[in-house]
């Protein structure tokens, strides 16, 4: 840095030095001979670290980043840059002076975690602040873009907790001592984000990172944030359980309406598009797993093997007549019947129904009764055994599908508790 010589007239407005332009570059003049700027103020420089936080921009769960617009403020004491005494004369009336890092010593510091650029934070167009005590305060704003370990098990209603890591470049422990300034972090410029909501923001000062058989100071920030939830509630969650209650309506179809198949491969089809849409946002490999994967898989599973049941119901029913029927399978139909009659009898909440005499069933084969009693006949047929076989698989896959569904409803309930 080269400099030249000025010679000042000071005035004086009673007794006090008035500042002016030249009287601040005499100043300069004489701090800065025989100024070094790679040499550093102090055998261990305590450099104060704040943040303030602009705005979340993203969280990738996918990717497991996440990406803050910030205010990083670096602040230290260089006694060899104060004028407020011990200079020839008095330069009391300057307040402040700024220079650039070209200039000033300035610690080196970059983002541990970063995974964009793992570089020392620099900015050679943004001035340091200089006051007459010799401390410095420079303020640089970047998009700290770092890694973040996501935490997927109640994903939609899930919680984060990201951190930025800053550590000292070159400089050891010994060196730099990296510490909070009384206000660590300041949310006064927080633009709020709209899909997640801000918890809280700390400064933690960890354990001291040894790095090459020497320790490096260090510092973090940690910001705690939380998914709103309306927008996945109303539309990932809420179709999801209302379409695993179609899965067994395919069991009320009449076969002979000729939808049974497509019905059932229709809804496998939209489950199936619909857990490839959440994969795409849960990462490859996670700790933990995703309750709402556990239930669309759940829930796919079901709907593959009601496409399979009704597979056999459709061969059940369209079965010639005249085919001979084994005598277990036969005896398999009438069990059944009567479990599904007896299923009913008990579910009823209302007086109890009598059930149908042997002499009602022989008088009305094959039909029903006015209680929804099926007659038993002494022969069992393939159109009777396919319709017992709809009846009690929409009875076992509802049964499924809610007690998985009111599973699912509680644990993301409990989630819901916390918010």
């Amino acid at each position: 840095m080269t400099h030249q010589a000025y010679c000042v007239t000071v005035t004086l407005v009673q007794g006090q030095p008035v500042y002016s332009i030249a009287l601040e570059s005499q100043l300069r003049e004489e701090i800065f001979t025989n100024y070094s700027a790679l040499q550093r103020p102090a055998k261990i420089v305590n450099v104060k670290v704040d943040l303030t936080l602009l705005t979340v921009n993203d969280l990738s769960i996918k990717y497991q980043t996440l990406s803050v617009s910030a205010l990083l403020t670096l602040s230290w004491i260089d006694d060899r840059l104060a004028w407020l005494s011990g200079r020839s004369q008095d330069y009391t009336s300057i307040l402040y002076m700024y220079d650039t890092e070209k200039n000033v010593w300035k610690p080196t510091i970059y983002v541990e975690n970063s995974v964009v650029d793992l570089s020392v934070i620099t900015d050679p167009n943004t001035p340091m602040r200089m006051d007459q005590r010799g401390e410095i305060r420079w303020s640089t704003s970047a998009i700290y873009i770092v890694s973040c370990e996501s935490e997927i098990m109640y994903y939609p209603l899930d919680q984060q907790t990201c951190e930025v890591k800053l550590t000292t470049a070159g400089y050891t422990a010994l060196d730099i001592n990296l510490i909070f300034d009384p206000t660590p972090v300041t949310l006064a410029f927080y633009a709020e984000n709209g899909e997640w909501e801000l918890l809280t923001v700390q400064g933690i000062k960890p354990t001291d990172k040894v790095l090459g058989g020497a320790s490096h100071s260090k510092v973090l920030f940690r910001i705690s944030m939380r998914r709103r939830p309306l927008f996945h509630i109303m539309n990932t969650m809420f179709p999801v359980v209302l379409m695993a209650f179609l899965i067994p309506m395919a069991f009320k179809l009449n076969v002979e309406s000729g939808e049974k198949m497509g019905y059932s491969l229709t809804v496998l089809l939209a489950y199936a598009v619909y857990l490839s849409m959440i994969s795409e946002n849960i990462p490859s490999t996670s700790v933990s797993i995703c309750f709402l994967s556990i239930y669309l898989a759940t829930t796919l599973v079901l709907s593959t093997l009601s496409v399979l049941f009704v597979i056999v119901v459709i061969n059940v029913h369209h079965s010639p007549e005249e085919e001979p029927m084994s005598p277990k399978l036969q005896a398999f139909g009438f069990k059944l019947e009567k479990v599904l009659c007896r299923k009913k009898n008990d579910a009823s909440t209302q007086p109890v129904k009598v059930a149908p005499t042997p002499n009602d069933c022989l008088d009305k084969p094959d039909t029903m009764l006015k209680d929804n009693y099926m007659c038993e006949e002494e022969d069992m047929t393939w159109i009777r055994l396919s319709r017992l076989l709809d009846q009690f698989f929409f009875v076992t896959f509802m049964i499924v599908i809610t007690f998985s569904t009111l599973v699912f409803t509680a644990l993301t309930s409990l989630k819901l508790l916390t918010y």
